[in-house]
């Protein structure tokens, strides 16, 4: 089956510049879902749109009880920018029903293929998530408000980086506090068809790929901790999630 959406394998990285150098890598894989792709991603054996499956997809997950569509209309009427006709998230998938997804990416674009706006989803560990909606441009920008890591305070701003889905696709985040850079994150991956057949092969070569991201988080927090990074404790969101 060819179609608009695509499986991405490659690696996130991050490098942490102060006060204490750390760094990790790991092999992941992204989905990239078009969702006028979903009837028919829908008919693959090996994954199941808001139905269970070896690989799923659930609305659930991102729409806060809108369906995905109607959800990125919403933020982007209340951030004055037109509707899309192409929506496009990048994502990890449930695999045996289970899920966390650091951050998810929507592209969004006009009929001619112009790119609007880029979505950034943001969830943490405390089951609270927020999004960062920025205009298409050479620079995307913004200030943090929303807690994600224990060892980060939120005196920060980020500078969003993408290489958009092509036979490769990049997104990366450049995080600096008080001017000074902190920490970048990447992930960088290579097209693959979406596709029972790759999806078989990544379930044997990434195996519970979504549990082992949890357990790489709560590794790598500590991991910091015993390097002595400061601890900053839970800032709860203080309006529901976006």
């Amino acid at each position: 089956m060819t179609t608009a959406s695509a499986i991405y394998v490659g690696h996130v990285v991050h490098q942490r510049h102060r006060p204490k150098k750390h760094a990790l890598r790991y092999r992941v894989f992204s989905l990239l879902i078009d969702l006028d792709d979903l009837p028919r991603l829908n008919q693959l054996r090996l994954f199941g749109h808001n139905r269970p499956s070896l690989f799923s997809f659930r609305d659930a997950d991102h729409g806060h009880g809108q369906t995905p569509r109607d959800w990125v209309f919403a933020q982007l009427r209340a951030h004055g920018l037109p509707e899309p006709t192409s929506i496009r998230l990048l994502c990890y998938p449930r695999i045996l029903g289970y899920v966390f997804n650091p951050l998810t990416v929507w592209f969004c674009a006009d009929a001619a293929g112009k790119s609007i706006a880029t979505i950034y989803e943001v969830h943490n560990t405390f089951g609270e998530r927020h999004t960062y909606v920025l205009p298409a441009g050479a620079e995307q920008t913004c200030s943090k408000t929303f807690y994600v890591s224990p060892f980060i305070g939120m005196d920060c701003q980020y500078a969003f980086s993408i290489l958009e889905p092509g036979e490769k696709v990049r997104v990366a985040i450049d995080e600096t506090e008080k001017g000074e850079r902190l920490l970048y994150a990447a992930f960088a991956g290579k097209r693959h068809e979406f596709t029972d057949r790759t999806l078989f092969g990544l379930f044997f070569s990434h195996p519970l790929m979504t549990l082992k991201v949890t357990l790489g988080i709560h590794w790598e927090a500590l991991r910091l901790l015993l390097k002595g990074i400061k601890f900053h404790p839970h800032r709860p969101k203080n309006s529901p999630s976006a």
